[in-house]
């Protein structure tokens, strides 16, 4: 068993080179206005061990939008000047020679630092309102849906080590950190504050973001991975964000080992989809929570990541039924991010760089989030603690440490370790019998499952039976009890077993009353009744 675990582990996660970032790389931010801000903030801190003397309040407006002016007299030019004087970091000139200017040009610059990352906590305004008086110069040379100076906070202060230097407001700023491989990069001496933020519906989901993220480093992030694209026409403006979709799909699947489930319908995942034990979502093009993120339950892991690519994604966050990024929050995911104005589809973060990022590359949540980037100063706020690293062990290092302990998400890692096996050549049988040794098969669902998918590829349908079977005399997840006896009757119904796919389908509705899916159900159980029937009525003329 080791042996191959070990053979596996060479295609799995290869971790950056450079050690998580610590807490005294992080100053935190609230609102001294907003009840349960503070509390937020201090509660991260305490968790991430980050200085007392890093943690900033500042009197900010109570709603989600401010002006230009409140922006930078209330939150953009304190903040500049408390880390000044705090020496957290230190603004000086420098000057930059080129050949039309032989002189050179003094500008103005972070050239020390010793923080990276800014965490605003709940209740930090999300949007800085355009300001129709602003007059810049060239302005008029930005393009007329670009030809706008409002701004998600969060990315307008991330470019807060450049506004001695005095960038244009209209329009986005190209970030020339997009795609970066080199994680040290991300500095505000090369002019970026990665800013994220503990946000959402509710202080007490704030709260809750970094003790799920520490979790899911701890234990890993566990669970499965649900991408949701359009299809549309490879000449569609539209079809660049399938590209990104489809390929964070690719990277959960061929190079973390996740278990991937694609919708290639037009329309977002339907209400009926049995998206159990959610690890990594992404999707698009509903203008709020819909299908299954809209029902009472969801079923996010801990350190999930959740992403619903729309252009007014978060437009507001304090909801938990409007927009993608406030119900995501309320409904368990751990990290996400969201745009609160029109950005066009080019100013949405590249899904596929992130991914590959986060979890190829080990880079932190923040890191990988500011590399998806293509434009700062835009519409992108980034929800959850940027120091969230799940994917800076190795597959191998990760289930020794939960075989030492004997941890309840040891059958995650196997799971993906035979993923990762299937995809680089390993036959399904092989892939069968290092499922049937390992000693923790019988009480787990999600490899017994896995088993009974492996026999069914295998052409074997009494032994995915007796799989599916054992699998759901300890299934946990009520949707991967629901998906697991869809499974049995089609399997049963092939077998031509009639009436126990029928009683398997009953039960299915006793267990699960409300499913969506209980039209198509009961029409199963209708047509599996009628070959009964007919099977009968053959048998005794």
């Amino acid at each position: 068993m080791g042996k191959i675990l070990k053979i596996i582990a060479l295609f799995a996660i290869t971790s950056a080179l450079h050690a998580e970032g610590p807490g005294d790389e992080v100053v935190v931010i609230y609102n001294q206005r907003m009840p349960g801000s503070k509390d937020v903030a201090e509660h991260y801190a305490e968790r991430r061990q980050v200085p007392a003397s890093q943690i900033f309040g500042f009197n900010l407006t109570t709603n989600e939008s401010m002006s230009r002016e409140e922006y930078h007299d209330s939150l953009e030019k304190p903040l500049a000047k408390m880390l000044d004087d705090k020496k957290l970091w230190h603004v000086g000139s420098e000057i930059i020679h080129n050949t039309n200017n032989p002189q050179g040009k003094v500008i103005w610059k972070v050239q020390q630092s010793k923080i990276r990352y800014a965490v605003l906590c709940y209740g930090v305004p999300i949007r800085i309102d355009n300001d129709p008086g602003l007059r810049e110069e060239n302005s008029e040379k930005v393009i007329e849906p670009l030809r706008r100076n409002e701004a998600a906070v969060d990315s307008e202060l991330a470019l807060l080590p450049r506004t001695e230097q005095h960038y244009p407001l209209t329009g986005p700023v190209v970030n020339p950190f997009y795609t970066l491989t080199n994680a040290a990069l991300f500095h505000p001496t090369n002019n970026l504050l990665m800013v994220t933020r503990l946000d959402g519906p509710s202080a007490a989901i704030a709260r809750g973001l970094v003790d799920k993220a520490m979790e899911a480093e701890s234990n890993g992030l566990c669970g499965r991975a649900y991408i949701d694209i359009r299809s549309v026409e490879t000449n569609s403006p539209y079809y660049l964000g399938d590209e990104w979709i489809l390929g964070a799909g690719k990277i959960c699947q061929l190079f973390a080992g996740y278990d991937t489930i694609y919708d290639t319908n037009a329309a977002t995942f339907p209400a009926d989809a049995t998206l159990s034990q959610i690890a990594f979502y992404c999707g698009w093009y509903d203008e709020s929570a819909h299908g299954p993120f809209a029902l009472p339950t969801v079923e996010f892991m801990p350190g999930a990541f959740a992403y619903h690519l729309h252009s007014f994604s978060a437009a507001t966050i304090r909801s938990t039924t409007r927009q993608w990024v406030g119900p995501l929050l309320a409904k368990g995911a751990t990290a996400t991010m969201g745009c609160v104005a029109e950005p066009t589809l080019g100013g949405t973060p590249d899904v596929s760089v992130f991914a590959a990022r986060w979890m190829v590359m080990g880079f932190t949540f923040g890191e990988a989030a500011y590399a998806s980037q293509q434009t700062l100063s835009w519409q992108t706020i980034v929800v959850g603690d940027p120091l969230y690293r799940p994917f800076g062990k190795s597959l191998q290092t990760l289930v020794d440490e939960q075989q030492d302990t004997k941890s309840k998400w040891l059958e995650w890692s196997y799971l993906r370790a035979v993923n990762i096996g299937l995809l680089h050549g390993k036959r399904p049988a092989e892939m069968a019998q290092f499922v049937e040794s390992l000693p923790i098969l019988k009480q787990s669902p999600v490899l017994l499952e896995k088993l009974g998918d492996l026999y069914y590829a295998l052409g074997k349908p009494a032994s995915t039976i007796e799989a599916y079977e054992n699998c759901l005399k300890v299934v946990q997840s009520p949707l991967q009890r629901v998906r697991v006896r869809l499974y049995l009757a089609n399997v049963l119904t092939e077998q031509n077993k009639n009436q126990e796919a029928a009683d398997d389908l009953k039960e299915l509705l006793n267990e699960s009353p409300d499913y969506p899916g209980r039209a198509d159900v009961e029409k199963k159980l209708h047509d599996l009744a009628e070959k009964n029937t007919a099977a009968s009525a053959k048998a005794n003329p």
